[in-house]
């Protein structure tokens, strides 16, 4: 057991606050994007009977594809407004406030889906699936502040992790509560849907007994008691809080004056430009890698590497399984590890397996054994998936960004996140259907460039605090600048020389 497992273990309020924050967290943002695969066709075939029943009329099957597209793709849109709210609630209301109040609207949704199917409304589902997608995008903000705000700087990349690991245990709980021995059938499918109002509920019974973020307390309220009181509570009374807040007060006295930062100034502050190159690449990559591409083609794959039709669902579920395994064991390793490893290492061996899966898959039906060989690759690039980009990316904004510059951070990240989800779903069926497993070359060129440049341009963020990252990216980006007028400086004097030869 390493040091740092060894200290979470020692701090059971800080577990607790992991598994309540993530259970009303970004667990609902990974269970909403796999739950509707399930029931998809029970639901059209309710927005066909309900145009019958009231309008005496059968929709066509481009009407009623273009109908469950809105059911879809609205839930990026509640989404992206949530995200736009959620840095402003979190420091108006405080990010515990903020996690409770957000559970109504997940409760609100879960009322509305129970009542579809007896009202004949797929309405219903589709504000449900807004009001999903609402509290979709405060979570995600705000839970990743709280969590990564509560933990020591010795357990934050451990922590961090674990908002990852959440998204994936959603996906996987999506396609495990699905099955038909489960909620997937035509009787139990709205309290499928309706399950992310259980998870709100449980966080809102339990999440009153945590304490508020420390940092929160600190630097936004100036409440240093309050501060050292979650501390110790959060972290246990053997664990001295001081070096930490003293850390706090030093990055306090040097925001002093500094209001909360707004987008613009974010995209106008030369400060934060690397900073705010590294979220932009990052997260546009984290929807653009192909891991949807790769989930797709995994049917095929596993059925033509013999799997039955009817339990191409189960192997489904292994898939899922090995990203929840993957995520979780990323957790005990990213502390020896380091974060900047684990981003550009993931990256390039996802562009590896994509390249060779594209290979496999044009050879698949000229070779009997390449099917497992494509199939070896698929939960190789999952794995590396979820043990580097899927588990790093997340608190990325929290970890390389001041107090001030934190929300508008958080809301650039959120939104790339829910925009990308919105084009990849509208935009990926056109891709495959063009290019087939072609497909998986866009998504190669994404993830190597995302890969070298976290290798160039992205230092470690490993035990240290924010103020040290900052001076680490000046660092770096200076030294490459200095290095960089050097050599103009060099060549410029050489061409003088060279000129002065020449005319002498």
């Amino acid at each position: 057991m390493t040091d740092a497992l060894r200290q979470l273990v020692r701090s059971p309020v800080l577990v607790a606050a992991i598994f309540i924050a993530g259970i009303g967290g970004t667990f609902q943002y990974g269970f909403h994007i796999s739950v509707l695969n399930s029931p998809s066709l029970i639901i059209k075939e309710l927005v066909n009977s309900t145009c019958q029943q009231r309008y005496g009329h059968s929709l066509e099957p481009w009407e009623l594809s273009l109908i469950w597209s809105f059911i879809v793709s609205i839930y990026c849109i509640g989404g992206l407004a949530g995200t736009l709210y959620a840095g402003h609630l979190a420091g108006l209301y405080g990010r515990k406030k903020t996690l409770l109040l957000n559970n109504v609207v997940a409760i609100c949704g879960a009322v509305l889906m129970l009542l579809s199917k007896t009202a004949l409304s797929f309405e219903m589902i589709m504000v449900a699936r807004v009001l999903y997608g609402l509290n979709a995008g405060v979570s995600l903000t705000v839970h990743t502040m709280y969590i990564l705000e509560c933990a020591p700087k010795r357990l934050r990349g451990m922590v961090g992790v674990s908002v990852a690991s959440f998204v994936s245990l959603g996906k996987f709980f999506g396609q495990l509560l699905g099955i038909s021995e489960v909620l997937g059938t035509e009787e139990r499918w709205i309290w499928l849907l309706a399950f992310s109002g259980a998870a709100g509920l449980l966080q809102m019974l339990t999440l009153p007994f945590l304490p508020e973020s420390p940092r929160y307390l600190l630097l936004e309220k100036a409440d240093k008691h309050g501060c050292e009181t979650a501390l110790r509570r959060l972290w246990g009374a053997k664990m001295d809080p001081g070096p930490e807040m003293e850390e706090m007060l030093a990055e306090h006295t040097t925001l002093k004056g500094v209001k909360i930062q707004g987008l613009t100034d974010l995209f106008l502050d030369h400060n934060v430009r690397w900073q705010l190159l590294t979220i932009l690449v990052t997260f546009v990559t984290l929807q653009l890698c192909g891991i949807n591409a790769v989930y797709l083609y995994s049917f095929d794959v596993f059925q033509a590497a013999g799997i039955a039709k009817e339990s191409l669902r189960y192997a489904a579920l292994g898939t899922g399984l090995c990203e929840v395994s993957t995520s979780i064991a990323c957790v005990l390793i990213i502390e020896s590890t380091g974060k900047r490893v684990l981003l550009f290492r993931g990256y390039l061996c996802m562009a590896a397996s994509l390249a060779l899966l594209t290979l496999t898959l044009y050879l698949q039906d000229s070779v009997s054994w390449m099917p497992y060989c494509s199939m070896v690759l698929i939960f190789a690039y999952i794995f590396f998936f979820s043990s580097g980009p899927a588990g790093v990316t997340a608190p990325l904004p929290g970890e390389i960004f001041t107090q001030s510059y934190k929300p508008p951070a958080f809301m650039v990240a959120c939104i790339l996140n829910w925009v990308g989800l919105f084009l990849v779903g509208m935009l990926f069926p056109l891709i495959v259907e063009h290019l087939d497993y072609f497909c998986f070359l866009v998504f190669f060129v994404f993830c190597f460039f995302s890969g070298v440049f976290v290798w160039f341009h992205v230092p470690e963020t490993k035990n240290k605090t924010v103020l040290e990252i900052s001076e680490d990216f000046k660092r770096m980006h200076q030294k490459r600048r200095d290095s960089l007028q050097s050599k103009l400086s060099s060549i410029h004097i050489n061409n003088i020389q060279t000129a002065i030869s020449t005319k002498l």
